[in-house]
């Protein structure tokens, strides 16, 4: 049988008020531990030290730490009945927490010497007793561990001198995604779908620990589904689980990422949505697919190579390449690898954008915790840097300072940061900028009004910041070329099916 068969929710489920009680295990389950490691303790140091503790505080002790390990046990039995735990790791888990509560009644009975009035010679097993009940406690707290965090959470940072020492498998290598240089020629599920996924939900749904029997971590596993069937239906997005849960109020039990992990935005769930209409293929390029004029926007927003670097004419029907930006044309000194090294060590990615002429694009995709202080050696590039990708990091004002000094940047990412409208302030020097990504960010109407005199920029992306309609429409009045991409909703996210549906429809009609 499959060791990694999950405990099945009873085919009548619990009912509220077993799983209320049931969610106090985790707060219960540590007051055992509690007690039974100052027993523990207070015996070890009595030996030792031979100092006159009471035999009365220690038997208080071991009953109080029987009782809470019984409650314990049952609170943890009613949370098992939800379901969605692996069924080996449980059982182990189980019968582990059960020892200790035997073994703490059995100690607490030979120290207030009860047992002792039925067998003579009980007092004899008390240490033996006492010290299997700790062993216990320390099994059963780490099955515990594995069961909430995954089989590799005490290990996952372990290292590799002590993982060797311990006999544990050296540590996987964390997973790189390749960048997307050409969207047009970006794999679909390697290359947008899977970095979503494994940002936001592979933590949960793995080898090591498939909460509700669903991993999504390999083609395969997503197409198996979970314990309750496929996760999504090829060709209709939001009629699948996946999509499904990810637009359930945050509140709602079934809300997936549960309340607290990182959530989805609304881009990234529109890319889910749309790679599920598309079919869930695993092996496409975004050239191959349909793209709609509501998911367009959402694509050229991920960056992409000459033929996007507009933003406007992402992987277009018509298949017809944006112009070339004369930018791009641009021969600069080469950069000094010494320099290069420098921003390696911050974790950013070093690419080159044109061998030709120097050029290079610098991603913060691998380095979430990139900040100002770190931004400061930007600068040291400022002829070679034309596309820049800080989205998603630490940054605020502070780092525009330095990026308004690369002279030659074509296309700044600063989505989900603390940018504000001081930080565009900043980039009027920049004029060869041609994209902005705003996304997510506090930029106000009043941020709008400091882009006027970037005469060469073609796109900006405002989805999800404080600007109005009105402060969008002055920006437009002004820059009439300027494409805006404004605002995306969950609420708009059915639209996308229903337009892709709509469009694969008349593509149908035409080919018969």
């Amino acid at each position: 049988m499959n060791k990694l068969i999950l405990l099945q929710a009873n085919s009548s489920s619990p009912s509220d008020w077993v799983l209320f009680f049931g969610h106090f295990h985790p707060l219960i389950v540590h007051l055992p531990i509690g007690f039974l490691l100052i027993a523990g303790l207070l015996e070890l140091d009595r030996l030792t030290r031979r100092n006159s503790v009471s035999p009365h505080t220690i038997t208080l002790i071991l009953f109080w730490s029987a009782v809470s390990a019984t409650m314990a046990c049952v609170f943890g039995y009613m949370l098992s009945l939800g379901g969605g735990y692996e069924a080996e790791t449980l059982n182990d888990h189980m019968w582990q927490g059960i020892g200790v509560a035997v073994f703490a009644w059995i100690a607490w009975s030979v120290k207030s010497e009860n047992l002792g009035r039925i067998f003579p010679f009980a007092q004899l097993i008390y240490l033996p007793v006492l010290g299997v009940s700790l062993l216990l406690l320390l099994a059963a707290g780490h099955q515990g561990g594995n069961l909430t965090h995954g089989s590799d959470y005490l290990t996952q940072y372990m290292p590799e001198s002590i993982r060797t020492l311990a006999g544990v498998p050296p540590t996987q290598k964390e997973i790189k995604f390749e960048p997307i240089t050409d969207l047009n020629q970006a794999m679909v599920y390697q290359q947008i779908v899977n970095p979503i996924l494994h940002s936001r939900c592979v933590q949960c749904h793995n080898a090591g620990k498939s909460k509700a029997g669903l991993r999504l971590d390999t083609p395969d596993m997503i197409k198996k589904g979970s314990e309750d069937g496929p996760v999504f239906v090829a060709g209709k997005g939001t009629s699948s689980e996946l999509i499904k849960v990810c637009l359930l109020p945050e509140e709602d039990d079934h809300h997936m990422p549960p309340k607290g992990k990182n959530q989805l935005n609304e881009s990234q769930i529109a890319l889910l949505t749309w790679w599920i209409d598309q079919g869930a293929p695993f092996n496409k390029k975004v050239a191959e697919l349909t793209i709609n004029d509501a998911i367009r926007p959402v694509l050229a927003a991920l960056g992409g190579g000459p033929n996007a670097a507009s933003g406007a004419n992402v992987a277009a029907t018509n298949g017809s390449p944006a112009p070339e930006s004369p930018v791009l044309t641009m021969k600069v000194p080469a950069a000094d690898p010494t320099i290069i090294d420098e921003l390696k060590k911050t974790g950013l990615l070093v690419l080159p954008l044109s061998k030709e002429q120097n050029q290079l694009e610098i991603s913060a995709v691998n380095a979430r915790t990139f900040s100002d202080a770190q931004a400061a050696l930007l600068p040291k590039l400022s002829a070679q840097i034309v596309w820049l990708k800080l989205g998603d990091t630490q940054i605020s004002d502070a780092t525009m300072v330095q990026v308004a000094k690369l002279k030659n940047l074509q296309k700044l990412h600063v989505e989900e940061t603390n940018v504000t409208d001081a930080g565009l302030k900043q980039l009027k020097s920049l004029l060869n900028l041609e994209y902005l990504n705003l996304y997510g960010t506090a930029v106000t109407d009043a941020g709008l009004t400091e882009l006027i005199g970037l005469k060469n920029l073609k796109t900006v992306y405002l989805w999800q910041t404080k600007v109005t309609e009105q402060g969008i429409a002055n920006l437009k009045k002004a820059m009439p070329k300027l494409e805006i991409i404004g605002g995306i909703s969950k609420q708009t996210i059915a639209e996308f099916a229903k337009a892709t549906s709509t469009e694969s429809k008349a593509s149908d009609s035409k080919k018969n």
